[in-house]
């Protein structure tokens, strides 16, 4: 059967390409794809070039999805996915990449970053052979957490507690349909919601290193990474300090069909670091997966924060970096 290429349209290929992932997917992420709650979590980032998303490239057997190039954030950066049968297809996709994925640099350079899995070898051949340059100091790690039993003790200094986002006083659980028309009660409800919303906004702010308060403008886009489809409040772990302030945040992202999870966003408030606070809202997720069946955590990350909480890496994706003439 011929393969035949087509652009992606995200209203109609979004879960398409979810179910992709999730299909095959291979113990420890041999597959090398991304995890399927990375796609979900990537689409609701503020972060995203949604106006681009039409030059991500799908390649297809039938109706069968056997490949996808796409970018992350924004053009420039390039991922490759591919059925297990169909990695042939990988020096075609990185032409494609070359055409409609490029990103241009401050200088006016048009360049593609490949992230290539540093087991492909094959594949880091081919991008050698065209002109590619690994960067040494760029990568994409991913590790693994394997989920035993007993878990690990989760300790909390005195006095701080561990909520799911389900669970935070105000961020309340929608109301019943028969209170929902009074104008009071919704005007309440949605103050609340707002509170809960500057709290979880003020923890990422802080914790990701931004100096002073947050801005009110970035409200949105913390709403808006709530509206993912596989966003669950309630494996979304949060750190509650005495105060009532949010001081550390631990984000899951929850595969039914493979029975693993993916931990993102961690962040702590940099005043309440070094307190056994991240490791605890982490480990506090992935207990919680683990109740549903999950066997195995991910993370993109292999910093020490990681490892010495008991995650393990499995490879990196290295970047491969070439400056290209783009015809105009």
């Amino acid at each position: 059967m011929s393969i035949t290429f087509r652009n992606y349209n995200p209203l109609k290929d979004f879960k398409l390409v979810s179910d992709f992932l999730i299909k095959h997917f291979q113990l420890d992420n041999r597959d090398g794809n991304w995890l399927e709650p990375a796609w979900d979590y990537m689409h609701s980032h503020p972060y995203l070039d949604k106006s681009a998303l039409g030059r991500i490239g799908i390649w297809e057997e039938g109706r069968e999805i056997v490949g996808v190039v796409h970018y992350e954030s924004k053009l420039g950066e390039v991922f490759f996915e591919t059925h297990p049968s169909h990695s042939h297809l990988k020096p075609e996709m990185l032409d494609y990449a070359e055409k409609k994925l490029y990103g241009i640099a401050e200088n006016g350079r048009h360049f593609v970053k490949a992230y290539i899995n540093d087991f492909d070898r094959g594949f880091e051949a081919i991008a050698q052979s065209r002109g590619y340059a690994k960067m040494p100091d760029i990568s994409r790690p991913i590790s693994q957490f394997a989920i035993s039993k007993p878990f690990p003790e989760i300790k909390l200094p005195t006095g701080f507690c561990l909520k799911s986002l389900a669970e935070v006083d105000d961020l309340p659980a929608p109301m019943p349909a028969c209170a929902s028309h009074l104008p009071a009660a919704k005007a309440g409800a949605d103050r609340l919601r707002q509170a809960g919303l500057r709290k979880i906004h003020r923890v990422l702010w802080r914790g990701f290193n931004h100096a002073g308060e947050p801005p009110e403008d970035g409200l949105a886009g913390r709403k808006q990474m709530q509206s993912a489809p596989g966003f669950r409040p309630d494996l979304n772990i949060v750190v509650e300090a005495p105060d009532g302030n949010l001081v550390s945040y631990s984000g899951q992202w929850y595969d039914a069909v493979n029975k693993i999870c993916y931990v993102e966003p961690v962040a702590t408030d940099p005043d309440y670091r070094r307190m056994g606070l991240g490791k605890a809202a982490v480990l506090e997720g992935v207990r919680r997966c683990g109740q549903l069946g999950v066997t195995a955590a991910y993370v993109g990350s292999s910093i020490d924060f990681y490892q010495a909480i008991g995650f393990k890496k499995l490879y990196a994706s290295q970047c491969w970096v070439k400056y290209i003439q783009v015809k105009v």
